[in-house]
């Protein structure tokens, strides 16, 4: 597999960011077979019977009797019917990507922002208020717990602005992102849909600010923040995890965003498999597939055709400045940081044992 590394430029994404929260719901096809006994009542038959008398004389008499019979019949018939169910998440779970393999999350506790946004964003105090204190675009890893280890949250960031589950930006009821490309549509099904959507997970932040959607927002000429919120803030979008290891116990853990740019290694929430939808000049365009942080570290140098194609259309692409990596992880410029640097104020507390089916 041919990959071309390079270094992302920190001028052009130190501190910016995106987005997510939090888990999932996911449609399932149910198959339900149920017979059903219908009774049918054939109407009332006549029939005539001759009965021929012979007395002792020698005069014969002829005698006609008509009898009416009721036939009742009973058939059962079996009818197989096919309907799709979207379920939200009615538990505290949700699912994550670990070395290939689908686990879950079980969350145990509410999450935290810590520090305050203002401490990173002096200016954005109404935002904080709104946004509950949570941001992405800044952290300090030393203010999480000493235990607190990485989860890494990928938004489909190729999926413009409906990766925040509003129906007017292309997202479906549910809550999912969804991606056009050569005349057909996708849905991006994720482990976490949008925030204030059917799909979202248990125990994330609904609103969040971040100055890089600010960034987005004045690039499409929006001064004053969008659906009455204050600049820069907006619902966490939709995304998957990876993390490195799994636990029965639970721990806290701190979150690092990443954007993804390429549909191509965007995976499966069910399967954590990959599908080529644009095309690429990757000898194996899914061999990234994003289901274990080794992936992860290789598409943080990979520039991929499938990218510029894919994001054509796209304001989030656009107003970054156009980056041509597989994913960017905004303040994290190196592979080497992705354990030991965080570009958000989030902690969460969850125990993921190695478990799939995850409940939705």
């Amino acid at each position: 597999m041919k990959k071309e590394p390079r270094a992302v430029s920190n001028a052009v994404f130190a501190g910016v960011v995106i987005v997510l929260v939090i888990i999932a719901a996911i449609g399932f096809v149910l198959y339900a077979t149920k017979p059903s006994t219908i009774s049918t009542t054939s109407p009332p038959t006549t029939s005539t019977t001759t009965l021929t008398v012979t007395q002792t004389s020698t005069q014969t008499t002829t005698a006609t009797a008509t009898m009416t019979a009721t036939v009742t019949q009973t058939a059962t018939q079996t009818t197989t019917t096919t309907q799709v169910v979207t379920r939200p998440v009615t538990v505290n779970a949700s699912g994550s990507f670990l070395d290939g393999k689908v686990i879950t999350f079980l969350y145990t506790s509410q999450f935290m922002c810590t520090p305050n946004a203002t401490v990173f964003f002096p200016n954005a105090v109404n935002q904080s208020k709104v946004a509950m204190g949570c941001e992405v675009g800044a952290g300090n890893i030393s203010a999480f717990p000493k235990e607190a280890e990485p989860v890494f949250v990928l938004v489909p960031a190729f999926a413009g602005l409906s990766i925040f589950g509003v129906q007017s930006l292309g997202a479906t009821p549910q809550g999912f992102p969804t991606f056009h490309y050569n005349g057909q549509n996708y849905t991006i099904i994720t482990q976490c849909g949008a925030a204030l959507t059917q799909t979202a997970c248990p125990d994330h932040m609904t609103l969040i600010y971040s100055p890089a959607f600010t960034v987005v927002e004045q690039y499409l000429g929006i001064k004053n923040g969008v659906f009455g919120l204050p600049e820069g803030v907006l619902p966490t979008p939709a995304h998957d995890h990876i993390v490195t290891f799994a636990t029965n116990t639970s721990i806290p853990w701190y979150i690092v965003v990443v954007l993804v740019f390429n549909p191509n290694i965007f995976p499966n929430p069910i399967t954590g498999q990959c599908q080529q939808i644009v095309p690429s000049n990757q000898t194996n365009p899914t061999g990234l597939c994003l289901n274990s942080i080794n992936a992860l570290e290789q598409a943080m140098g990979t520039y991929d055709s499938a990218v510029a194609t894919a994001n054509a259309n796209n304001p989030i692409w656009q107003a970054l400045g156009k980056p041509e990596l597989d994913v960017v992880v905004p303040g994290i410029s190196s592979p080497s940081q992705l354990l030991t640097a965080t570009n958000s104020n989030m902690l969460l507390f969850f125990s993921d044992p190695a478990v799939y089916p995850y409940p939705i």
